[in-house]
């Protein structure tokens, strides 16, 4: 409910700003032939695309480990399937990424529906690099786990070609930008904000005629806008009208970035940014609760070996279990703390805006408002197993 009401609210707004209807048509004056031509194709662009993250994976794989890791790649995955190339003609996609871990090592299946082979070698890279997970000790049991992921192409989340010339160029322009990853180099700490570049292309011309971005405001967004400006004013355009004139706004996010890293978005854009760092801090807690999982059997084991033969030899054994065990659920109620704090500071928002425009945000309230509550449950039922492995840890009686 939660990532409907978010993605269509915020969308909405990206959309309509970037997407606005010209001054005169909305005077009701006569429009020219550019102004009629509705320019599509700008979705947002998550930096994790060019700077991912750099997981830690436990040195035993679980199934909530490996389901972990497969969900920190959603940004990338969905990436693929930005590029109409990767898609079919259908406007949904599902793609499924099966995971198997055994004594050999680890490997991943990719499949899905509406999805060509140059769609699935996309994925399929983006799984093989990203996750990398250790072969499982000798004798263990094999871990397989799958996850899905859904792409339904629009104009805020895909590029379409064939719709106009204008949207042509655009859409070249945003599959352009994950190989202009250098103009982002000074944005790995801070989500940029929202840019919007002025576009001219004549028919003559074989490149855009003009390029210019509009001040920013910002002293790192304007030097991005630099950067940006002449890899746009390099790409071929194809025009049978005399000219066309535009705007591209452009919208960022990352899904790797501090929850204090989007603090200079507009409210809209960052309630998404939030809504994607819980994807990934939901990806963080289904990792740590994986580790916990062979800490916690590891543990029972020498337990019961001590149980069964009284053996006092066992003690150091089951002691050092004991508190990787302990140490593991440190690593869940970190997790779920850091997930509180953004479902909270997403409450926070959308509470605040809310009291703006209760029709399109109360629903938002409600839903975040559960998360929250959800996560305030999950952390009480983990502080209370973290202290109840603790005090089962054996003590020395001298």
């Amino acid at each position: 409910m939660l990532r409907r009401v978010a993605v269509a609210s915020v969308f909405l707004t990206a959309a309509c700003a970037g997407q606005q209807k010209p001054a005169a048509a909305q005077a009701g004056q006569p429009t020219s032939t550019e102004e009629r031509v509705r320019i599509t194709n700008q979705p947002p662009f998550d930096l994790v695309n060019c700077f991912p993250r750099e997981l830690q994976l436990p040195e035993q794989a679980s199934q909530g480990v490996v389901l972990g890791a497969l969900l920190t790649t959603r940004p990338q995955v969905m990436e693929c399937l930005v590029d109409p190339k990767h898609r079919g003609p259908e406007k949904s996609t599902t793609v499924e990424v099966k995971t198997s871990v055994t004594e050999q090592g680890a490997s991943h299946a990719v499949s899905g529906t509406n999805l060509t082979p140059e769609g699935q070698a996309c994925i399929q890279k983006v799984v093989d690099t990203q996750v990398k997970l250790a072969a499982l000790p000798k004798g263990a049991q094999p871990v397989e786990a799958a996850i899905p992921f859904e792409h339904t192409a629009s104009g805020l989340n895909s590029v379409t070609f064939g719709i106009n010339e204008g949207s042509d160029f655009t859409g070249a322009v945003r599959l352009a930008q994950q190989g202009w990853c250098e103009c982002y180099a000074n944005f790995k700490e801070q989500v940029p904000p929202p840019l919007t570049a002025k576009i001219k292309l004549l028919k003559a011309n074989p490149t855009p005629a003009e390029v210019t971005f509009a001040p920013s405001g910002n002293t790192e967004a304007d030097q991005l806008a630099a950067c940006l400006q002449p890899k746009i004013a390099a790409l071929p355009t194809k025009l049978s009208s005399d000219e066309l004139g535009f705007s591209y706004r452009f919208v960022h996010f990352d899904s790797a970035a501090p929850d204090a890293a989007s603090a200079n978005l507009p409210p809209e854009l960052r309630f998404l940014q939030l809504d994607l760092n819980r994807t990934q801090r939901a990806a963080d807690s289904a990792i740590a609760d994986g580790a916990r999982t062979p800490a916690a059997l590891a543990y029972a084991e020498v337990v019961d070996r001590y149980q069964k033969t009284k053996n006092w030899r066992l003690f150091d054994e089951m002691s050092s279990k004991c508190e990787a065990l302990v140490k593991a659920d440190t690593r869940v109620l970190e997790s779920i703390k850091a997930r509180q704090a953004t479902d909270q500071a997403a409450l926070a928002l959308a509470t605040e805006m809310a009291a703006k425009d209760a029709e399109n945000w109360g629903d938002v309230v409600a839903a975040t408002q559960k998360n929250v509550d959800e996560s305030v449950k999950e952390l009480a039922d983990a502080e209370k197993m973290a202290a109840q492995d603790k005090a089962a840890c054996p003590k020395k009686k001298f």
